[in-house]
């Protein structure tokens, strides 16, 4: 491994043996467990549309979540290499599943709604310039297929005084 790679494990177990195994498809949990080692479990199951436990995060949640939280990251660590202070970010993403006949699938686009609020209105275009930026340096965005849309709202806090 070089400087320029990093590799990530994890462990992934089914823990929807019901006593039967997949005798069926209506006989056995969609349960799974995800273990990285020196982090928390993560515990998972289909969507409830698969039979799953509604009450779980399942991997269409996960794919989600993670490229919002990596375009956040992205984003943030480029607003503070360029001097705009964010105060606040809060992103509503969605994205839509396109279920195909033969029963596989795919995101057909995931939307990121970032609501972002900055120290200074002076900043409030380069803070929306910087989401495309990011966008570009996301990790997950960046080895995905599903065209993923962004739009923002910055604001500024009328408010914030300066230190």
């Amino acid at each position: 491994m070089t400087a320029n790679t990093h590799e990530y494990t994890a462990r992934l177990a089914w823990t929807g043996n019901n006593g039967t195994g997949t005798a069926n498809y209506a006989s056995y949990g969609r349960g799974y467990r995800v273990t990285i080692p020196g982090k928390p479990d993560l515990i998972g199951s289909a969507d409830a549309a698969f039979r799953g436990d509604p009450g779980i995060h399942n991997p269409e949640d996960h794919f989600l979540a993670a490229i919002a939280g990596c375009h956040m990251l992205s984003y943030l660590a480029l607003c503070a290499r360029r001097g705009v202070r964010v105060l606040s970010y809060e992103d509503h993403a969605t994205g839509l599943l396109l279920l195909r006949p033969d029963g596989g699938g795919a995101f057909e686009r995931v939307t990121l709604a970032p609501t972002v609020v900055v120290a200074d209105e002076a900043h409030v275009t380069l803070a929306i310039e910087l989401h495309d930026r990011a966008a570009e340096l996301c990790f997950i965005a960046g080895s995905c297929r599903t065209p993923i849309e962004h739009r923002p709202n910055v604001l500024y806090d009328e408010a914030h005084v300066r230190p």
